[in-house]
């Protein structure tokens, strides 16, 4: 029978062929039984060596789609599962919509419901001043200190034996986590107590898997952090906004049947008041009664420009009602992927189990970097140098707020992290202002994507963790002589 090839070039010959034949099988265009030209008439049609498609024939008999008869030619091999073939164009097209109405794999319908809209904001593209939270500046972080770390994660693991590691994480970056949240976070325990994830995110999904079932309550702050939200709601959970004020959490709120409770007590995302700690009591007290967990993210405390530190909920918890959170996206770099959990020891076990069922273990590479990095004091210089950065712009950013830009927001001074919000006052519109910044070159965000049921009161976001001071300076200013004209609209 003639079959059309179309060989474009003379690049992967045998390639072209392959990849056509291939798919005339698979798509039942040519049937089984179907007798092909010999490899010397191919050749010849296509004006291609006799070798080329030789290998092509080849490589298809191996793979089962062809079959040789002695005497009597290659042939198109019986019994695949292909896609039936009509008599005519129309019944192929009606057999094609048929197949795709009925997908083979199915996700579940949960997945049609969760980032509908971005989880969070994404960069500006073209956007030069751009206040984005969540991002920190790449090019303060100390790459020549970190390669050196690195260099010697690669002589020790040249010593070692190629062998799956522990679940929980390597020791050294235990030993070095522990250290560190004691002196600095007042968290108790010891090196074992210490559960390393890819990050806070990861640590959400270990935790949820292994507390949570379908229909079980998870509570959140409304407004609150989207992913930790479709995290829960993926695994089945129903998931309840609960309002927060200028305390933090309101916990008499809290739905009576919650089995987890998702808290950011040092610095509340996104609004950014702390928790009291009469409102963190009196939530310990609550989730004691009722047997539930509280998951208390600590995602950006290491910068604090204001007051006292808060003591993190787990520094008061004594019955083992805590799972702590952290991070090193907010003070080292996303791209590591690197967070932690001090979770209650009677999810110690469980949360190794989940860790194995899931994808045994971390990078031990970036781990023992990441131990040597913080044991050899490289990682507490950073966080002074950029303590000093953060602050700057902090000021730099409150001063515009406070100053020229007073008449349009009311911002919330958070003592902590490395953004702050601000409320629009009436009647500007977020979206407007989002959109007529965008125009400007300057990047703004909303915080009506962290609402649920709480109606959104219109404001911004404003990140400055990967924004120069001079930047904001300059953004802001622009901003201020924008704001008239939108305020008359």
């Amino acid at each position: 029978m003639d079959i059309h090839l179309a060989i474009e070039g003379r690049h992967d010959l045998a390639g072209q062929i392959y990849r056509q034949l291939r798919a005339g099988i698979v798509e039942g265009r040519l049937a089984g039984g179907t007798r092909l030209p010999s490899t010397r008439d191919l050749a010849g049609r296509l004006g291609v060596s006799r070798k080329t498609t030789l290998d092509v024939f080849e490589r298809l008999l191996a793979e089962g789609y062809l079959v040789a008869r002695a005497g009597a030619g290659t042939f198109v091999a019986e019994g695949l599962g292909r896609l039936p073939v009509g008599s005519s164009a129309q019944t192929r097209a009606a057999v094609t919509a048929r197949s795709q109405s009925k997908p083979r794999a199915r996700a579940q319908p949960v997945w049609d419901t969760l980032l509908r809209a971005s989880p969070m904001p994404i960069p500006a593209a073209g956007v030069p001043h751009d206040f984005i939270g969540g991002v920190t500046d790449k090019t303060l972080f100390p790459f020549d200190a970190w390669r050196r770390c690195v260099n010697h994660a690669l002589r020790v693991q040249a010593r070692g034996r190629g062998t799956y590691r522990e679940a929980a994480g390597e020791q050294d970056l235990r030993l070095a986590v522990s250290r560190y949240l004691a002196f600095s976070r007042a968290v108790p325990g010891n090196w074992e107590d210490v559960f390393v994830t890819q990050g806070a995110q990861h640590a959400l999904d270990l935790i949820a898997r292994v507390t949570l079932r379908p229909g079980d309550v998870a509570a959140v702050e409304d407004p609150g952090y989207p992913p930790a939200r479709d995290c829960f709601a993926a695994l089945g959970a129903k998931v309840v906004p609960v309002p927060v004020d200028a305390q933090g959490l309101i916990v008499a709120k809290l739905p009576k049947h919650a089995r987890l409770v998702y808290v950011t007590p040092s610095h509340q995302f996104p609004l950014g008041m702390p928790m009291s700690l009469e409102r963190r009591v009196e939530l310990l007290e609550w989730a004691q009664q009722r047997g539930a967990l509280i998951v208390e993210d600590d995602y950006d405390c290491e910068y604090r420009f204001e007051g006292r530190a808060m003591e993190p909920l787990k520094s008061l918890d004594r019955a083992g009602l805590v799972a702590y959170v952290g991070t090193f996206s907010k003070t080292m770099l996303p791209e590591l992927r690197m967070g932690y959990v001090v979770p209650p020891a009677s999810l110690q076990a469980p949360l190794r189990k989940a860790r194995q069922v899931g994808d045994w273990h971390g990078c031990t590479l970036t781990q023992t970097a990441l131990a040597r990095f913080i044991l050899d004091g490289h990682f507490a210089k950073h966080l002074r140098r950029m303590h000093k950065v953060y602050a700057t712009r902090r000021t730099c950013l409150l001063e515009h707020l406070r100053g020229d830009l007073a008449p349009w927001f009311e911002p919330i001074v958070p003592h902590a992290g490395i953004h702050l919000a601000a409320h629009l006052k009436p009647p500007l519109d977020e979206a407007t202002l989002v959109a007529a910044a965008r125009d400007a070159s300057i990047g703004l965000y909303g915080l009506a994507r962290f609402h649920v049921r709480v109606p959104p009161r219109p404001g911004l976001l404003f990140g400055y963790g990967g924004i120069a001071a001079d930047d904001i300076d300059a953004a802001l200013g622009r901003l201020a002589r924008l704001m008239p004209t939108l305020a008359r609209r």
